[in-house]
Formats: structure tokens, C-alpha cells, sequence
């Protein structure tokens, strides 16, 4: 009970700085929403003939991409945060405060999950506006959200303990990059089809592509199927990596 009660106090530390710097929500919002006008109207004509379809078709496959790519760009602001508390000293202060020692981390992935989902519903409005239409019904919306509930938990306690490694707020800000490239090197923009042998492979059996097909079905009104399965599991083995190795610098 200690242990939620402290958490929700520390969560409410994170919503008042999200309240108080709301431009570090359009800075997370900013990039997914360029990459999605200049692929939808730059590529999409092409794009969209590629899969059949036009450039309405390459939004709608597009988006999930996006989402995902959104989730990855925000674990850099995660990582930055964590990173300038310890640079600060404010968490070498909370560990002689008598709080319970898993809140002061927790607070800042609750946190960080709020200011993802926010810079979420900013990119799926502005990917409506242009074409996007999806055909989900009610309990298929819920699965897409629960789907980027796991996998958004997941990466930010990657992030949370890349920040705790790193010795400086600028390393924090650089290791957590390379996850911005993995929408690319998946079926986020192209299918995997496409790819040379090597590539494809890769792209098929890599975390965000199983989490990218499951939104794709379910914002479609399809049925996720082993995607759903795979997406699951990569969240809950990155989720607990993150954590335990996020816990291991902490109390170290």
C-alpha cells in the first residue's frame, strides 16, 4: 500500500511538469507528425499503389507505424528526465526520504506513459485528418489500446534504465536513438515483403513489427492472430529487462 501511495505521489510530481512544460508533448509529437504528412503526401502516391491502393490506402496502413514510432521517440524525453533528476541529485535526495524506493522510478514511467499517450491522440488526429480511416469496433479500439499500453510500458522502462546507465544527460538522450530506426527496419512504413532476404528477416522477427501488425488488424476490423501473441510477449520480456535492470543501478 506504501509502495501506491508514494508511486501516485511521484506520479503527481511528473503530471505537474507535464502541466507546466507542455511543449515537451508537441516536441514528442512533432516528429511522428512530419514523418506522417511527408511519407502520406510526399511517398504516399507511390507508396500507396505499392499496396494496392492510394495515397487514403498508405495513411491508413502508415498510422500504426506512426504510433509506434511516437512511443520510441518519447523514450528519449523519458530517458532525459530520469537522467537530469540524477545529474540534479533530486533521486540521491529521495533515497534518504523514507518513500518506498520502486516509486520514485515508477512515477516517472507513469508519467512518461501519460505524456506518450497525449502525444499519441495528437498524431492519430492529425493522421484522420489526412485520409485515415479506420474500421475498429468497440472492443477492437480497446484491444488497440491495450496493446499500446503494454508495449509503451515497456520501452519506457528501457528507457528509464538506459537513462540510469548512462553518465551524463547527453548519453541519456543519445543511447535510447537507435529505437527510432526499428519502425523502419520493420513493416511501419513498407511490408516486409519488399525487404532483401537479410533485412526481411530481421524486420519479421523484430519487436516492433509484431506490435505495428497487431494495431494494423485491429485498427481494420481483423484479427490480430500470433501477432497479438508475439506482440505480448516482446513487451513483457522488454518491460521485465527494463525494470530489473532499471532496479539493479538504482539500488546500486
Amino acid at each position: 500500500m506504501r509502495a501506491i501511495t508514494d508511486s501516485a505521489t511521484m506520479l503527481r510530481r511528473q503530471v505537474k511538469h507535464i502541466w507546466r512544460y507542455p511543449s515537451l508533448i508537441l516536441t514528442f509529437a512533432a516528429v511522428p507528425v512530419v514523418f506522417l504528412l511527408l511519407f502520406v503526401y510526399v511517398f504516399g502516391g507511390t507508396m500507396g499503389a505499392g499496396i494496392g491502393g492510394d495515397r487514403t490506402a498508405y495513411a491508413g496502413y502508415l498510422t500504426p507505424g506512426i504510433m509506434i514510432t511516437t512511443i520510441a521517440g518519447a523514450a528519449q524525453g523519458t530517458a532525459i528526465s530520469v537522467a537530469t533528476d540524477m545529474a540534479e541529485g533530486i533521486i540521491a535526495r529521495f533515497k534518504t526520504m523514507a518513500i518506498a524506493r520502486v516509486s520514485v522510478l515508477t512515477g516517472h514511467v507513469l508519467g512518461a506513459m501519460v505524456q506518450t499517450f497525449i502525444a499519441i491522440a495528437v498524431v492519430t488526429g492529425v493522421a484522420v485528418l489526412i485520409g485515415f480511416r479506420p474500421s475498429a469496433s468497440a472492443p477492437a479500439w480497446l484491444g488497440v489500446v491495450g496493446v499500446l499500453v503494454m508495449f509503451t510500458f515497456a520501452i519506457t522502462w528501457l528507457s528509464v534504465a538506459l537513462a540510469m546507465v548512462s553518465k551524463s544527460v547527453t548519453t541519456a538522450s543519445n543511447l535510447p536513438m537507435p529505437l527510432m530506426t526499428l519502425p523502419f527496419l520493420g513493416s511501419g512504413f513498407v511490408p516486409t515483403e519488399s525487404m532483401p532476404t537479410g533485412l526481411r528477416w530481421f524486420a519479421e522477427h523484430q519487436p516492433f513489427t509484431s506490435v505495428i501488425e497487431t494495431l494494423r488488424a485491429l485498427l481494420t476490423g481483423r484479427p490480430a492472430g500470433s501477432s497479438f501473441v508475439e506482440a505480448a510477449v516482446w513487451s513483457a520480456v522488454i518491460a521485465l529487462a527494463g525494470y530489473l535492470w532499471a532496479r539493479r543501478l538504482y539500488n546500486r
